[in-house]
C-alpha cells in the first residue's frame, strides 16, 4: 500500500504522521514544491519510527512526481491556507491552478489511484479534479465532512458534558462556514437523541459553533488548523486501504442523489478498497433539506468561478 501526500505543510505532514503511526501503509511519499522541505519532513518523521513503533517507510521529494508512481491513494493538501478573516472560497484563484496541476500530474504517474482532495475551497477543488482528470466518480473524494463531523461531535460532547466516545453525529453539505449542515435530527448520545438532553437553543448554538470551527481556529492560530484535518484524512485513507466499509460524510460527485446533479458536496458514503462504494441516502428533516439546498447553491456559485 503506497500513499502519496502532496503538500508538506502542517496538514500534509500531520496526515503523513497519522498514516505512518497507524502502520497500515508500506510507504508514504511526501511531495512539495519547496526545495528540500518534503525531504526534511520525511526524515524528521522517520526518526519517530522507533519511538512510535511503526515500520511505514516515509520518503520526501521536491516536485518529482516520478517518486509518486503507482500510488494506491493520493492526498492533495497543497495550496495556500486560510488567514484570519478569510473564507475558504477566497482561496479559489490560486488553489485552482495548483490543484489542476497536481491532480493531473498524480494521475499521469498513478492512473489507478484514488484521489482525496483537501485543498480549499474543498468541494469546488474536488469538482475541478473530476473535470481535469476524468477519473471515475468513485475514485475522487473530498475530505471535509469527516473533519466537520469531528468538530460537531466535539461541540456536542462539550454541551452534553459527556465523553466524546458516547457521542455520534454527522455533518453533510458544503465545507464552508455557511454551507455545513449538522444533522441534529440524527445526533445521539449512546443511541439516545441529543434533543432528549439539550434544549433547541443549545443545539442551535452547537450547530453554529461547528460551522465556524475552522474560522475559530484560524483566528486563534493565525493560520488553518492541522491536527484534526490530518487525522480526518488518515481516517479516510485507512478506510480505503484496509477495505473497512466505514461510513464517512465526503464530498462526492452527485448524479441525482439528494436531488442534486453535477456538483460535489458532502453526503454519507461507504468507503472501501474501491473508494466510494456507495452513497447512503439519509432522511432529512424539512429544515435540513432547506439547508442542504441552500448549501448546494453556494457550492454551485463557487464552481462558477472556475475556468474550465
Amino acid at each position: 500500500m503506497k500513499v502519496t501526500v502532496v503538500g508538506a505543510g502542517a496538514v500534509g505532514a500531520s496526515c503523513a504522521e497519522y498514516i505512518a503511526i497507524k502502520n497500515f501503509a508500506s510507504e508514504v511519499v511526501i511531495l512539495d514544491i519547496k526545495e528540500g522541505y518534503a525531504e526534511g519532513k520525511a526524515m524528521d518523521l522517520m526518526q519517530c519510527a522507533s519511538l512510535n513503533g511503526f515500520d511505514t517507510k516515509i520518503t520526501g521529494s521536491t516536485n518529482d512526481y516520478s517518486k509518486t508512481a503507482n500510488s494506491d491513494i493520493c492526498v492533495i493538501t497543497s495550496g495556500i491556507p486560510r488567514k484570519p478573516g478569510m473564507t475558504r472560497e477566497e482561496l479559489i484563484g490560486i488553489n485552482a491552478g495548483i490543484v489542476k496541476t497536481v491532480s493531473t500530474s498524480l494521475v499521469e504517474h498513478s492512473p489507478n489511484t484514488i484521489l482525496i482532495v483537501v485543498s480549499n475551497p474543498m468541494d469546488t477543488m474536488t469538482y475541478l479534479a473530476h473535470k481535469v482528470t476524468g477519473l471515475p466518480k468513485h475514485r475522487i473524494i473530498g475530505m471535509g465532512g469527516a473533519l466537520d463531523s469531528a468538530r460537531f461531535k466535539y461541540r456536542l460532547a462539550e454541551a452534553l458534558e459527556a465523553p466524546i466516545s458516547d457521542v455520534d453525529g454527522m455533518v453533510i453539505g458544503g465545507h464552508s462556514d455557511t454551507g455545513m449542515v449538522p444533522l441534529i435530527s440524527h445526533a445521539t448520545r449512546n443511541s439516545i437523541k441529543v434533543s432528549e438532553f439539550l434544549s433547541e437553543d443549545r443545539l442551535n448554538q452547537v450547530a453554529e459553533d461547528t460551522k465556524v470551527g475552522g474560522a475559530t481556529l484560524t483566528k486563534l492560530l493565525g493560520t488553518s488548523a492541522w491536527y484534526a484535518p490530518g487525522a480526518a484524512v488518515s481516517g479516510l485513507v485507512q478506510a480505503i486501504a484496509c477495505d473497512q466499509k466505514k461510513i464517512y460524510p465526503c464530498s462526492t460527485l452527485l448524479d441525482g442523489e439528494y436531488g442534486l446533479t453535477d456538483l460535489c458536496i458532502g453526503v454519507p458514503v461507504v468507503l472501501g478498497r474501491n473508494g466510494i462504494e456507495k452513497i447512503v441516502d439519509v432522511p432529512l428533516s424539512a429544515a435540513e433539506k432547506e439547508h442542504m439546498k441552500a448549501s448546494a447553491e453556494g457550492v454551485k456559485k463557487t464552481n462558477g468561478l472556475l475556468e474550465l
